[in-house]
């Protein structure tokens, strides 16, 4: 008989925890892991079109990265300024889900976000960032993708106070 496995322990299995996610942007090759994530499946979802889209152009990464929850803007929520509006009930009932069963950044995804306009977009990842919110975390980890090396290298210097 075989135990259940968390949704955390599956995570870390397959390779999308944050560790895994260092080891692979480490290696220089993060847009590689962002991919496989993508397509992975992970949480019962997957991604592919986001995956495709983001190979149309040339793109610039960092991370993953610590940034505070507060410098992300959500893309998904019952918020009516949200892009992605998403029913008041319907979107507790989700994040209180996942909110009751994170116990570890450590072991989830690094949200993917954009850079755009001088904000960190939420692109993949707004039920987990939603769960975090109702935690009181503070912090969580991103990989954040750029659309011109203008914007890398000016966000990059101020990400990193260089």
């Amino acid at each position: 008989m075989s135990e259940e496995m968390t949704t955390e322990e599956t995570i870390r299995q397959l390779g999308f925890d944050l560790s895994a996610a260092q080891k692979w942007a480490n290696g220089g090759k993060i847009e590689v892991w962002v991919h496989r994530y993508l397509r992975s499946g992970i949480g019962g979802s997957t991604n592919p079109q986001f995956s495709d889209g983001l190979q149309l152009a040339r793109r610039w990464w960092n991370g993953p990265v610590e940034v505070a929850l507060a410098d992300l803007t959500p893309a998904v929520g019952s918020d009516p300024a949200r892009e992605y509006v998403v029913e008041a009930d319907h979107w507790q009932a989700i994040t209180g889900r996942m909110a009751a069963a994170l116990t570890d950044v450590q072991a989830l995804p690094p949200l993917i976000v954009e850079y755009r306009a001088g904000e960190l977009s939420v692109r993949d990842g707004n039920t987990r960032l939603g769960a975090m919110e109702r935690l009181g975390w503070t912090t969580c980890w991103v990989v954040i993708w750029y659309n011109s090396e203008e914007d890398y290298l000016q966000h990059s210097a101020k990400l990193f106070n260089q």
